[in-house]
């Protein structure tokens, strides 16, 4: 798993991004710990996107589209940390909707409810990680 710093920046970028992004999606994978590999530049045009494989075990799957399907988003959640708790809530104003996801209480927003889990997840783990980190400078040697 990255640095928090790198989580938390990966968190601010599903925060800020408009929509789901085959790019951020391979970004997401990575910074979970998943060995990716891209598809090539020269193979992305507009009737192939981007995308790309990842290894679990030894077998290698195609990226799934975490930061545009919640169920992508809430498999790897669980996956990856299945005892964490986790929402997700449409906030619907006059001229657009919004999403607010929390996962192990840590909060995100987005402009679709794939993103917004994406966020809270990256967040979560970034603090989780901090804390790992900090305990294991304060216990005695």
């Amino acid at each position: 798993m990255h640095r928090p710093e790198h989580l938390l920046a990966l968190a601010d970028r599903c925060e800020t991004t408009g929509k789901p992004d085959r790019m951020l999606d391979a970004d997401i994978y990575e910074a979970l710990g998943f060995t990716v590999r891209r598809k090539p530049k020269h193979l992305v045009s507009r009737r192939a996107p981007a995308g790309g494989i990842y290894q679990q075990g030894s077998l290698w799957k195609a990226l799934g589209t975490v930061s545009a399907d919640i169920d992508v988003a809430v498999g790897l959640l669980r996956q990856k940390a299945p005892d964490w708790n986790w929402s997700l809530q449409c906030l619907a104003g006059e001229n657009s909707a919004a999403f607010q996801a929390l996962v192990a209480e840590c909060s995100a927003n987005g402009t679709c409810g794939a993103l917004a889990l994406c966020a809270a997840m990256l967040r979560a783990f970034a603090s989780s990680d901090l804390g790992s980190r900090a305990g294991a400078l304060l216990k005695p040697k």
